[in-house]
């Protein structure tokens, strides 16, 4: 398995699924997301190749039913072995057949693995998270969080003295968010809001916040708010996808 240096020990590995099927986008790699995992979706194994090369303590798992004959996805993967040894590659199919799995556990020795295809792909998520585990995915950090530098449509809307103040989310997690108001509001540390209105996108959220503190970055002061626990667990929900679409669209660029 992977040599995984210090940094992604402490911020965990990115983990891409290479042309997934839909029972895969959305029964593993859903719950993947909601467990705090890191993960982006391919489709072009050429442009994930040469991404790589900047990932490269990465974990991938390879469709050998989609793009390439398997035969071209054996030569691919251990090429790809070869010149990475740091990425740790699995293996999804169709295929049941005992040889198959067998060439790609014992001779092409994917350390993630050999993963049959179905249509209900919920029995395999365990399995799946225990390899994560084993290969250490998620490191030392707990959360994902979103950067906004270039989404000026996530925002929040908080109430003070009667009237809601408006403000650029900076970024957030299920932890709390980040953001900068129009002009200084002054906010006390350790002060409780109520009924924050957190735009991310389409999606229209409610949340309670405590003011953590405050830093200057640069002119601009930034304050941080944590959500309290009494966050509906459907908000969590919608926050890690909204996370893993602005993730996601950032990787796209990179695979273009």
């Amino acid at each position: 398995m992977g040599n995984i240096s210090a940094p992604s020990e402490i911020q965990g590995r990115r983990i891409f699924f290479l042309n997934p099927t839909g029972p895969v986008q959305h029964q593993v790699i859903e719950e993947l997301v909601q467990q705090e995992f890191e993960v982006y979706i391919a489709r072009d194994h050429a442009k994930l190749a040469r991404a790589l090369k900047k990932y490269s303590d990465s974990i991938v798992f390879v469709n050998l039913d989609e793009g390439m004959p398997e035969p071209e996805w054996e030569k691919w993967i251990r090429g790809m072995m070869d010149a990475l040894p740091d990425i740790d590659f699995g293996v999804f199919s169709s295929n049941n057949e005992e040889e198959i799995k067998l060439k790609y556990i014992n001779d092409v020795h994917v350390p993630c693995s050999y993963t049959h295809l179905s249509l209900d792909m919920s029995k395999s998520i365990p399995r799946i998270l225990e390899i994560l585990k084993i290969v250490n995915a998620k490191g030392l950090r707990k959360y994902i969080r979103a950067t906004m530098e270039n989404d000026a449509s996530a925002t929040l809307n908080l109430p003070l003295a009667g009237n809601f103040i408006h403000a650029v989310i900076k970024d957030i997690s299920v932890v709390g968010v980040s953001c900068a108001f129009e002009q200084d509001p002054e906010l006390t540390k350790n002060a409780l809001f109520k009924d924050i209105q957190i735009r991310l996108q389409t999606m229209l959220l409610k949340a309670e916040a405590i003011v953590f503190g405050s830093r200057m970055d640069g002119n601009e002061k930034i304050y941080v708010l944590l959500f309290t626990q009494r966050i509906d667990p459907e908000v969590r929900t919608r926050i890690r996808k909204y996370i893993q679409l602005n993730s996601q669209g950032k990787m796209d660029k990179e695979l273009k």
